[in-house]
Formats: structure tokens, sequence, C-alpha cells
């Protein structure tokens, strides 16, 4: 399978200039690169109804989140909620690099959205994001009255790093009996630690994401190799998946974790769990917000979309 032509494009752009190993740059130069990187591939969201930035409190200090309520929407109805975990490598990129795909999804999907930015490696080091993955959860559930939202239409989900961040959290309710959740939306999901799958040797490098940049982002994040079993940072690895709420799981066929989420999705489905499995052909691992650039981003939002008002009971 050949590359999308606009994705072709964006790879031999990439591919063009010469980088320093991670290991020998300044995080903060890092940081700054993956932003102008994310940023410049897509256009900004469509407008909501209201966007509002706050703090909340978190194991390891306040987490700032950014909620967003769609147009139109009537303030004596409460409304369904999704959380968004953005893909971060558990190292890079913001609530500010994902506000498009969440605005998307809150006008699109007529629910309020929330944007959570974790704490980052290596700052924090596992687990202190899933932490704070699971404390947002925990806080919306004792806040929907306060925002407007229904708790018991919840949804949770994220791309890359932060679709490992929503089915830790998504397995943490059901082993915890709540907050209850509708369904889990993970794109391109870091579902394991493993680095040896086929599609880390076969698209490891060359497709904008390499799995030498996962081996840095779980160097910053990992305190020790021990750790990368644990299910909080492997997902895939827990026994019994049945009982978990609805899953679309999206993957990008050239992309070093097109495994890991098929792999998930095959064990869901296994266990019982409805889930809606889509591959794009020809795309690379980042696809989510390239509005810009991809025009399979915003069909991949508006399917996601659709899943969302069907789990809520909207469509």
């Amino acid at each position: 399978m050949q590359l999308d032509p606009q994705v072709q494009i964006i790879v031999d752009e990439i591919n063009s200039v010469e980088v320093e190993s991670l290991w020998d740059r300044p995080i903060a130069d890092v940081r700054a690169d993956f932003d102008n990187l994310v940023l410049g591939l897509q256009d900004a969201g469509p407008e909501v109804g209201r966007v509002e930035n706050r703090d909340i409190p978190g194991p390891h200090g306040p987490i700032p989140i950014r909620i967003y309520w769609p147009e139109g929407n009537d303030p004596g109805t409460p409304l369904p909620v999704y959380i968004n975990y953005h893909g971060s490598g558990y190292v890079v990129l913001s609530i500010d690099t994902h506000d498009n795909a969440c605005r998307a999804l809150c006008q699109g999907a007529g629910c309020i959205v929330i944007g959570v930015s974790y704490c980052k490696a290596p700052e924090y080091k596992f687990p202190k994001p899933t932490d704070e993955a699971w404390a947002s959860l925990q806080w919306v559930a004792a806040s929907a009255a306060e925002i407007g939202a229904d708790p018991a239409r919840v949804a949770v989900g994220g791309d890359s790093a932060g679709g490992c961040l929503a089915a830790v959290v998504a397995q943490r309710a059901k082993r915890e009996g709540g907050p209850p959740l509708v369904f889990q939306l993970l794109v391109y999901p870091v579902t394991d630690t493993r680095e040896d799958r086929p599609s880390y040797k076969t698209f490891g490098d060359g497709y904008l994401l390499t799995a030498e940049t996962m081996a840095w982002f779980f160097d910053c994040y990992f305190n020790d190799d021990s750790e990368k079993s644990d299910l909080a940072a492997a997902p895939l690895r827990a026994d019994d998946l049945s009982g978990l709420p609805p899953a679309l799981v999206m993957t990008a066929s050239h992309d070093p974790l097109h495994d890991d989420g098929v792999a998930y999705a095959e064990k869901l489905e296994a266990a019982g769990v409805p889930t809606d499995y889509r591959n794009y052909e020809g795309h690379i691992h980042g696809f989510w917000t390239a509005t810009g650039r991809m025009d399979i981003a915003a069909e991949a939002q508006a399917t996601a979309c659709a899943a969302l008002r069907n789990a809520f009971g909207t469509a």
C-alpha cells in the first residue's frame, strides 16, 4: 500500500530535514519542535458555544483543563461529556495542539468536551500522568451538575499516548465500579510497551513517528524497565477486557503503533466489547489533528462524532 499523495508530500518534507538525536537535545527545544510540527499541519477547529480554561485539583498539583460547550444547547438540559487525553508520547504537546480536534468533537457530537493537560515526563514520570487522567474523570463525575453535564453519559478518549491513558482509565473504572463510562475513542493508541511488533520494524523509520522516537518517549517516561509491564502502561496485557465500554479504535497503516491498535481492537472484540475498528490505509501517525494538510483528518473526526452521538443516544 502506497502512502496517500497528501501524506507523501508531508513525509518528504519531514525527511528532508536532518535533526539531532532526541537524546542530545534540550527537552524544551524538542517540545517546541513538536508543537510547531503538529500546529503547522492543522487548521483551527470550528466555533463552539463557549470555552473556559480552569485548573482542577490533582494528585501532583493543579491539573489545567479546557472545557468546551457546543452552540445552541439548552442550559437546563444536561449534556453528555467527552474527556480527551491528547497525544504526547507522555512528554510533548498540549491541549493547545489538540484544540481543533476538541472543537470538532464538541460541535459535531453535540457534547461538552474536556481537554486534560496532564503532567509530562521526564519531570513527571510513570505513573503520574495516569494518576491525573484518573483524577480528571473523578472530577467530571463529581462536578457534572456544575458544568451542565450528564454523569450517566461520559466517554473518554485520546490519540497515541492519550489513547493509552483513555484505555487505562476505562479499565480502572471497570475495576473500581465507576465512574460509569459509555464509550472509549482510541486513535492510534499506545496499548503496549513492546517495540518488536512488525509495524515497529516495517514503519519505524521515515513515517513521521519513528521507533527511535518511541524509545526516547519510553526512556523519558519510565523510571525503570519493570514498569513497562504495568497495566497502567500496557493496557493490552490485561487478562480480561470484558465489561469495558464500547470502543472506536482507529489506526494508520504506516505507523509503528499500527499493531498496538489492531491487537487491542481484536482483544476487545474477543472479550465481547462492541468495537468498531477503522484502519486508514496510506496514512501515518498524527493524522488526527492534521486538518490543514490531510483530508482524512476531517473524515476521521466526523466518524468519531457519529460514534459519540450513537453512544450518547443523540444520533
